[in-house]
Order: C-alpha cells, then structure tokens, then sequence
C-alpha cells in the first residue's frame, strides 16, 4: 500500500473505490450520463467506461459551466464518482461537487494531487481517500 498526500483538499470528504483513469479532460455537460455515470462522448477515449462509485483520475474538467448541474444530477441518481482526483480543479467541478452535497447529502470530494502523485494514482487500482486529503493506494 502506498500512502500520499493531496496538495490540495477541493471540496473535502471521503471515499473509496476502484481506480477509473480518464486520459483527457471530460466536460460533464454532454459528455457523462447522470442516469447511469457512463461517458457518453463518442470522442471521449474513455467512451463507454462507468465512472459510477469510482475514483476517477483525470487531468481536469472540460467546460461548460452547466457540468456543475449534470454533476448534481448525477448525485441526486447516485450515479457520481467517489471521488475525483485531479491535477487541476476548475470552480465547475467543484461547484458542482458542493452543490450536491448541499441538495442530496451525497459529498463527492475532490482533491489536487502534484504530478508525481497523479502518476502513482493513474497506476493504482483502488484508491480511498480520508477527510484530510490522505490517499491510500492499492
């Protein structure tokens, strides 16, 4: 088991499960099915990959201020990530994180880890996250 540190708690809370890694940057808006937390951009690399009750690794968001509703949505269906695992955290995401857990009680965190992390995480194959920000990857 290795052991990191997020460089920065977004939106905080807990999690676990398997690891998901998105190659590009995802815009929820048009690109992830809040019914099922599928991608469903056909020019997505991960095109067709659930990234339901995951911890889901990725560069960034993609855009489109309305992702942040999308994102909620998804929590009202229980279809969000466990988490997000970011290189870089955009007001979208985390908009959208805080917003669900304000109208559903469903937190999904979001933490900023450094490149040497972000690497580690993408190799992992389960990963839970504690309140603090503490990564332990499997």
């Amino acid at each position: 088991m290795t052991r990191l540190e997020a460089t920065r708690v977004v939106v905080q809370g807990s999690g676990a499960g398997p690891v998901v890694v998105l190659d590009e940057p995802l815009s929820f808006w048009g690109g992830f099915d809040a019914e099922t937390g599928t991608v469903i951009d056909v020019h997505h690399p991960q095109h067709g990959v659930s990234l339901a009750q995951a911890i889901v690794v990725m560069p960034s968001g993609r855009g489109s201020s309305s992702a942040s509703s999308v994102i909620a949505e998804a929590a009202r269906t229980g279809a969000t990530p466990s988490a997000l695992i970011v290189r870089v955290c955009d007001e979208i995401l985390s908009t959208g994180a805080i917003v669900a857990d304000e109208l559903y009680g469903r937190p999904l965190p979001i933490v900023e880890v450094d490149e040497a992390a972000f690497a580690a995480c993408r190799r992992a194959n389960r990963i839970e996250i504690d309140l603090d920000g503490r990564l332990a990857l499997t």
